[in-house]
């Protein structure tokens, strides 16, 4: 047996200050203080829903595997300046091999191997602790097919390891002490089919993150020292409050500004509620941002929840609302975790809160925090454990995707059920969650189960739809018969401040090419930056009353702060056309009613949900239950029409993945199959826009690094792979590294963003010179 008072203990890592000086002594990190120490941790996150005790013995025996000489060896090796590693080369005689040590299996047939003597009636225990220690960095795995956790645990090789290795591991290391007992979060009731994988997932993000910070101690101290240097949520509600009453002095009187008013009044009276699910249904134009704000943060501090996570829709809209939080809070005291921040924005802090959101409010994408809670990689899965016990606000709740409603709504049930979480669907177009409009839709809670009651905050909707009319809705005489795009261009040229939205890219080009001189066009074949410039430019049209024509695609429906006269929107769902109409006489300062006018494109939305969903609003237009088209009544009949078109809502079987009872989930298929956003269809290609020229260059010359790669993030544009294929065929985009992909400056056009080949023809007007 191993002597547990070795003059050298095994260590967990190892460090030197200076590397360059041969006589600086290594700095040891030894085994035995890690794993107690990253045991402590994981408790102390997983004490938030009642597993301490599970996450403390994952922690103590997730390292057990590096009490193996060889592994101790390599260490010694590999950390070693080059100078000094030539002296240990007699005791590494391959160091390939060595590199090839497998600690974490150790660990988990070590816990398998101990809850064996206690009893058939622990099996599930034992895989429990398996799935958290093997998988510790690897990321979570498959338990059946190619390099399952399965074979890995019945591996004979692996096996004979950990009976070498088990006479090295301390007598006092290898017991469990008090074996754990607590049960599931929730009282060990089963809420939802997704239970027991999001416990392990749970489970599995406190013991990662707890590995990584104490690794991080250890390793980098300076950068676990700003970790966590937050003002408390007491201090950021009194920021938000005297924001708030700055914004009331400033605000002129109008009925507007009134309601607004008594919406936030509304959210602060209804903090005290316990946690669950709410809706906030306000009108566009109503509010929501920061009465949902006001009430998430008093919410927290009277349910004793810990942070605020803001998830919205699109990146097109995220830094608008950041904004807006960032002067309430100051920029320091929030997260804001998406893929166009740029790095010259980023703080060390910043950083490493957005590595696992331990900052009291972040600020993210529906895509970040969805594709989050069904991922398997230990880096997106280390942030897990901090969603528990926080308020989570669900901006545009409407836009939440069908494909994927199952596992999403099974999982939002889990965790207010057992994890403390309060979440808040905001939106002026409340979805058919609750279940008896399923039921009316003829959906079967088997295809989808609703909600059986969710708490609405905002003081009665229907008089505050009535309150907050500021538009007229016309509709099409008929829903199939198209207009041309010539004639609704001359149409649009008598307005002098006109919106038209449509619902392909292509369509946006089309029409924008019949317009007079000063309309602008506005998709997503612009890069963010491009955009971002375009809505300042906008905006500061509409100011000054200049004439201003907007020809754009639905991503400015989403929350874009516009306000024009008279909005024209092809026919679409009817979600699309209320944020259309969201975008006219939003302050209220017609004279009248502005106006919305509905038309039928003379083409069809792309096939799929889009298509569906107009269908479904032409379906619900029909047989009206509203005199107005965008009444509140009016959107769960919608939605139950659309909703009843829906083929499936877990298309990629998320669910039969992730519900097995005896813990044989398949983790890795289900995130890889989890993608709102399908990366396998669709790539990003560099655009030399603005500065986007000189950081292709760097990019060209020094290669990608971390901060490159988010600067350039600003410059990107996504297209389908098929065009980047055409593109890269036509030698219009170059690959300058493995996966990142650059725009000709010829096929980037200052008006339409991004062009295919044959419409650099089209737009450029040196082309038609002969």
């Amino acid at each position: 047996m191993a002597d547990t008072q070795e003059p050298n203990p095994a260590v967990a890592h190892i460090r030197f200050d200076n590397p360059d000086n041969l006589d600086e002594d290594p700095l040891f990190h030894t085994l035995a203080e890690h794993l107690d120490a990253v045991g402590d941790l994981a408790a102390q996150y997983a004490d938030v829903f009642g597993n301490a005790d599970w996450a403390r013995l994952a922690g103590r025996w997730h390292d057990l595997g590096k009490y193996n000489p060889d592994f101790q060896r390599y260490i010694h090796a590999v950390t070693l300046p080059a100078e000094r590693r030539e002296a240990m080369q007699a005791h590494v005689e391959d160091d390939a091999k060595l590199r090839r040590v497998d600690h974490a299996t150790v660990g988990a047939l070590h816990a398998i191997r101990h809850v064996e003597t206690m009893g058939p009636g622990y099996a599930g225990s034992a895989r429990l602790l398996a799935w958290l220690i093997a998988c510790h960095h690897t990321g979570l795995v498959d338990w059946f097919g190619e390099k399952s956790l399965r074979d890995r645990l019945q591996s004979d090789k692996k096996r004979a390891l950990y009976d070498d290795v088990l006479s090295h591991i301390p007598l006092e290391r290898r017991s469990a002490g008090s074996f754990p007992v607590s049960r599931p979060p929730g009282g060990g009731a089963v809420s939802s089919e997704l239970s027991a994988s999001l416990w392990v997932r749970m489970l599995f993000s406190c013991l990662v993150d707890a590995d990584f910070l104490d690794t991080e101690r250890f390793q980098r101290p300076d950068a676990a020292n700003v970790r966590g240097a937050y003002p408390p949520l007491e201090a950021l509600l009194a920021s938000l409050d005297t924001y708030m009453e700055r914004l009331a002095a400033q605000a002129k009187p109008s009925a507007v500004n009134r309601i607004r008013a008594d919406v936030l009044q509304a959210c602060i009276q209804n903090a005290g509620l316990p946690p669950g699910l709410f809706s906030l249904t306000v009108p566009t134009g109503g509010g929501k941002t920061l009465a949902s704000m006001a009430f998430a943060l008093r919410h927290a501090l009277a349910s004793g929840q810990r942070r605020i996570i803001y998830v919205i829709p699109y990146t097109s809209i995220i830094e608008q609302t950041a904004a807006v939080f960032k002067e309430a809070f100051g920029e320091a005291n929030l997260i804001e975790h998406h893929s166009n921040f740029e790095p010259d924005q980023e703080t060390a802090q910043s950083r490493t809160a957005c590595e696992n959101w331990d900052a009291p409010i972040i600020v993210t994408t529906t895509v970040q925090f969805f594709e989050s809670l069904f991922a398997a990689r230990t880096s997106r899965l280390r942030k897990l454990h901090n969603i528990a016990r926080s308020v989570v606000v669900l901006d545009e709740a409407q836009l939440l995707p069908l494909e994927f409603l199952k596992p999403v709504l099974e999982t939002l049930r889990e965790l207010t059920h057992a994890y403390g979480v309060s979440i808040v669907f905001s939106t002026a177009t409340q979805p058919a969650f609750r279940q008896d409009d399923l039921q009316q839709a003829g959906i079967d809670a088997r295809e989808l189960k609703g909600f059986d009651a969710i708490r609405e905050l905002a003081p009665d909707p229907p008089a505050l739809y009535r309150q907050l009319k500021r538009v007229r809705v016309e509709l099409p005489p008929d829903f199939a018969t198209p207009r041309a795009w010539d004639e609704l261009a001359e149409e649009l040229a008598q307005h002098r401040q006109a919106l038209c939205v449509v619902s392909r890219r292509r369509d946006c080009r089309e029409l924008f090419r019949l317009m007079p001189p000063d309309s602008v066009p506005l998709s997503a074949l612009m890069c963010g930056e491009h955009r971002s410039e375009v809505i300042a430019r906008i905006r500061q049209a509409l100011a000054d009353n200049a004439p201003i024509r907007v020809i754009s695609t639905q991503l400015v429906e989403a929350g874009v702060d516009l306000d024009f006269p008279v909005v024209y929107r092809a026919m679409a769902g009817l979600d699309s056309i209320a944020q259309a109409a969201g975008r006219c006489n939003r302050e209220g300062r017609q004279d009248g009613m502005g106006r919305v006018i509905v038309f039928n494109a003379p083409s069809e939305p792309i096939e799929g949900l889009l298509r569906k969903a107009r269908q479904a609003a032409v379906a619900a237009l029909q047989q009206p239950v509203d005199e107005d088209p965008l009444g509140l009544a009016m959107f769960p009949h919608y939605f139950r029409h659309w909703f009843a078109q829906v083929n499936d809502f877990d298309s990629k079987q998320i669910v039969y993945d992730l519900r097995r009872p005896d813990l044989t989930f398949a983790f890795r298929r289900a995130a890889r199959n989890f993608k709102i956003i399908d990366d396998t269809k669709t790539a990003s290609v560099l655009v030399p826009y603005g500065r986007g020229a000189e950081l292709i260059e760097t990019l060209k010359q020094l290669g990608p690094s971390r901060q490159r790669l988010r600067a350039a993030q600003r410059y990107g544009v996504t297209i389908y792979k098929h065009q980047l294929n055409a593109l890269l065929h036509q030698q219009d985009v170059q690959e300058i590294h493995p996966g990142i992909f650059a725009l000709h400056e010829a096929l980037y056009d200052g008006d339409l963003g991004l062009l295919m080949s044959e419409e650099a023809y089209m737009a450029k007007p040196e082309h038609y010179m002969t």
